[in-house]
């Protein structure tokens, strides 16, 4: 699969660093072309003489060249490697990536060879991180990481296991195999969604009560935001229908905004003309007061307020009745009978595939990175483990693929 494959392959200095010679090893057996950089610090931890000859090209540490015998062309072809390694690349793979790397990258600091290579790479980045549990777990970094996602690198999990520190815990890279298998996943998925058309709605809706309160419910859009990138990065051509969220956007991913219910379905329907997959994510919220006021209701005015509610469009139906030359996907948010109310909820709305969650499930629910998910279409129902929600994404989208 990886067989004239062109792979970047960075080195920062953790004490993972040793297992990097194993993955080299892997890529080089699968056919990949290998070039590495390490950065000056990785040199403690494994020698770029093994390196060199496991890839069997020149390991790259330092921004200037060391030889003072160089002629001025072969020094300004050194100089400029940054640039040409980061155009001759089909994927840049950072491993270990060390807390530091990482927040520099997020910083866009540039400071040594490694760290300007990134800055200058028209390839894909994939990144494994590797530290200690409490500085995996440090607010920093973790906001650094969610930068990176944000900047559409990948990130390729850390595990739980027993750490340098001698503690176990997060932060653990992941073993050269599961680098190996997620770069093959990465050149699979690259484009057998090219030329396809995908809607997502994602979020939350609100409904006004008055000219400033509203109710909602607790979804943050992250399922929805990690469908749409999982997408884009499989060559589909997205739209993004979103109720409020804090995400920032998905480069590549046509964003629109929206509050409520109706404004979501009008969105939906205005948008979806020659769409091959509409996929909906979004917490619709389901009641809406029946009369709402423009003004601020004062709470000095009375000391008691009642609201009468009614039911919200369902926009899900709506879409389902119209259905016409694309699949749609649905999700089902269940705490109790969750299997029977999803299958009858797929027949209901005329679904190609429902996805089951249920917020009480350790990993699953609002504002987590993870996901706990159960597959649901008209022959079968296939439960999967805890996952990423761009993994999550990625699973859904296997589905439609494989559907006729």
């Amino acid at each position: 699969m990886l067989k004239g494959k062109k792979i970047l392959l960075g080195i920062s200095g953790g004490i993972a660093a040793y297992k990097i010679c194993y993955l080299v090893r892997m890529l080089v057996k699968e056919g990949a072309e290998v070039r590495i950089i390490m950065t000056p610090s990785a040199v403690n931890f494994v020698s770029p003489v093994t390196l060199s000859a496991l890839s069997k090209n020149e390991v790259i540490i330092n921004m200037f060249p060391a030889n003072p015998d160089l002629s001025k062309a072969e020094k300004v072809e050194t100089k400029t490697w940054h640039v040409n390694l980061g155009i001759w690349a089909d994927v840049f793979v950072i491993a270990p990536a060390t807390a530091n790397t990482i927040a520099k990258i997020a910083c866009g600091i540039c400071d040594n060879f490694l760290l300007s290579s990134v800055l200058a790479a028209k390839c894909p980045l994939l990144l494994a991180p590797t530290m200690d549990d409490d500085m995996y777990k440090n607010p920093s970094t973790r906001n650094n990481i969610e930068k990176l996602k944000e900047y559409g690198y990948k990130i390729i999990d850390p595990e739980f296991g027993e750490l340098a520190s001698g503690i176990y815990g997060e932060g653990r890279m992941a073993e050269p195999e599961k680098i190996t298998d997620y770069i093959k996943d990465f050149f699979k998925y690259k484009s057998d969604l090219k030329g396809r058309k995908v809607l997502i709605t994602a979020g939350p809706t609100i409904e006004f009560l008055d000219g400033v309160r509203f109710i909602t419910n607790s979804s943050t859009g992250r399922m929805g935001f990690e469908l749409a990138r999982a997408a884009r990065d499989r060559g589909a051509d997205v739209t993004l229908i979103t109720g409020p969220v804090s995400l920032e956007n998905i480069d590549k991913v046509k964003r629109i905004n929206v509050n409520t219910a109706d404004e979501m379905l009008r969105k939906v329907k205005s948008n979806i003309n020659k769409k091959d997959l509409v996929i909906m994510t979004a917490a619709v919220e389901d009641f809406k007061p029946v009369n709402t006021v423009k003004s601020k209701i004062k709470k000095e005015d009375q000391d008691k307020f009642v609201f009468e509610f009614k039911k919200t469009v369902d926009i899900l139906e709506n879409i389902g009745r119209i259905k016409q030359g694309f699949k749609l996907i649905g999700f089902a948010l269940e705490t109790d009978n969750g299997i029977e109310n999803a299958k009858a909820k797929l027949k209901k709305k005329n679904l190609d595939l429902i996805v089951l969650n249920n917020p009480n499930t350790p990993g699953a629910g609002f504002g987590t990175d993870t996901n706990v998910v159960t597959l649901i279409d008209k022959k079968n129902i296939e439960e999967l483990p805890i996952m990423t929600k761009y993994d999550v994404g990625n699973a859904i989208l296997d589905k439609y693929i494989k559907m006729k």
